[in-house]
């Protein structure tokens, strides 16, 4: 068996110079300003999504929190605790909607109801931020498009943070410049362990039904593991790939959560793209190991593989950091023509030993070989060595989900189109529909069908 061997210097220099200029056109995080003009936004959805993001909205100060709404009053109050703004309180979103202070708002009801409130937003002259998905229901794809599209003006952003993170528009530049030659395969899971505590199964407050406390257990209000996990990495292999997939094929089951849910808990799915490209994406809920990312981290990452190397990538939490590890193809052997090696017939032979992984790099850290100095390249390539070690890792200036929030204000001030758009957020949707439906159904689905009428019940 071969044995993993060390990176030279040289090597590492030029691999590093490789990757450096790969990513040396990522853009630089958007910085949120303290200003006069901050815009006024109110929230609609307290529940553990929504407070999660005003808990990070309180570090971004080009928005400011006017409104909030739940129909859940406890949740309402924690909310406009955690916010700090003294903000108004609804419990009706449709009268937070005629508020008149409220430029935006950012919705984080359950799913089934992203598309009516988000409809209504709109129609109501609001710019808004919706979480993933951005649509439940098939038929909801064509009419959010229609009427989104028939208000430009209106910022329309959809919550994939993932396309806001350093890391990920970094390897998607290594992607297109072609760092990993061909990209071929994707894989991508989200495990967890729920035995001790599952987050989708919490104790019922008095005046609450399961259904209310616990939807995302229920067909009927949520899109299970597909949608509230699956679908951050299905944006991912959408926008590595640089398509929609072209048919999904997939396996559910019911198999090991006993507590009255209908939707799945394990789900294995195989989605094919263009150019034979495929995509493999695991979501269990017995097991958090992640066997990517030198077994250093758990639960959720991504692995893009192509003919030259491969990347080992995860989005990290608010504990910790986002990475992104490269690992390089071995170099191919060089034959002589004249000299003819002894082969056995049927055989593999193994060629060259396994190279470590190279953290992907950001800003100060990317070498340039040809305008650093030398004192300047010195010092990267020890960062360089350090990360080699494992001593110190590069990170991200700011949590990509603060990135995503204030780049939402941004936009909404200048009309600059979202990173996760319109289009980006209705094909992730179809995405998920499709891959339920293929599960569902037992069968291959063609992502056309998202074009043709639905069938009926």
């Amino acid at each position: 068996m071969s044995k993993k061997r060390e990176l030279t210097r040289r090597e590492m220099v030029q691999l590093a110079g490789a990757g450096a200029a790969a990513v040396a056109g990522a853009p630089a995080f958007l910085k949120a300003r303290a200003d006069n003009n901050q815009v006024q936004f109110g929230m609609i959805g307290t529940g553990s999504r929504g407070t999660y993001l005003l808990k990070h909205l309180r570090g971004v100060d080009n928005g400011h929190c006017a409104a909030l709404c739940d129909v859940w009053e406890p949740s309402l109050d924690e909310a406009a605790s955690t916010i700090g703004t003294n903000p108004k309180k609804y419990k009706d979103y449709r009268d937070l909607l005629s508020d008149k202070n409220v430029d935006a708002v950012l919705i984080a009801v359950p799913l089934y109801k992203h598309f009516p409130v988000t409809k209504d937003a709109l129609l109501a002259g609001k710019n808004v931020f919706c979480e993933k998905s951005l649509v439940f229901k098939q038929e909801e794809v064509h009419e959010l498009r229609e009427l989104a599209n028939s208000r430009p003006k209106q910022t329309l952003q959809v919550g994939l943070q993932r396309r806001y993170s350093q890391f990920y528009q970094a390897v998607k530049q290594m992607v297109d410049k072609g760092t990993l030659g061909t990209v071929t395969h994707m894989r991508g899971q989200w495990h967890r362990n729920t035995v001790a505590k599952d987050p989708w199964n919490k104790p019922i407050p008095p005046g609450r039904t399961d259904k209310e406390q616990n939807w995302r257990k229920y067909r009927e209000f949520s899109g299970g593991l597909t949608a509230e996990l699956g679908s951050h990495q299905m944006d991912v292999a959408d926008w590595m790939f640089g398509s929609p997939f072209e048919h999904v094929i997939g396996l559910g089951g019911q198999d090991f959560i006993h507590d009255g849910r209908d939707i799945f808990d394990n789900i294995q799915l195989i989605f094919k793209y263009p150019q034979g490209r495929k995509f493999l994406y695991s979501s269990i809920t017995t097991n958090g190991s992640l066997d990517m990312l030198r077994s250093e981290r758990r639960e959720f990452g991504e692995e893009i593989l192509g003919t030259d190397g491969s990347v080992h990538i995860t989005l990290g939490g608010d504990d910790f950091p986002a990475t992104a590890m490269w690992f390089p193809e071995p170099p191919k052997p060089q034959v002589s023509g004249a000299k003819k090696e002894n082969v056995k017939a049927g055989a593999t032979i193994a060629t060259g030993a396994a190279a470590k992984g190279l953290p992907v790099f950001l800003g100060k850290d990317q070498i340039d070989l040809q305008n650093d100095s030398f004192i300047n390249r010195e010092m990267k390539f020890a960062r360089h060595w350090l990360a080699n070690k494992g001593i110190m890792m590069p990170e991200e200036d700011k949590n990509p989900v603060d990135v995503e929030l204030s780049s939402f204000f941004d936009d909404c001030r200048t009309g600059n189109r979202p990173k996760s758009d319109l289009e980006v957020g209705l094909a992730d949707s179809a995405g998920v529909i499709l891959a339920n439906r293929a599960m569902y159904e037992e069968r291959r689905v063609y992502y056309n069908e998202i074009n043709q009428p639905p069938k009926k019940a």
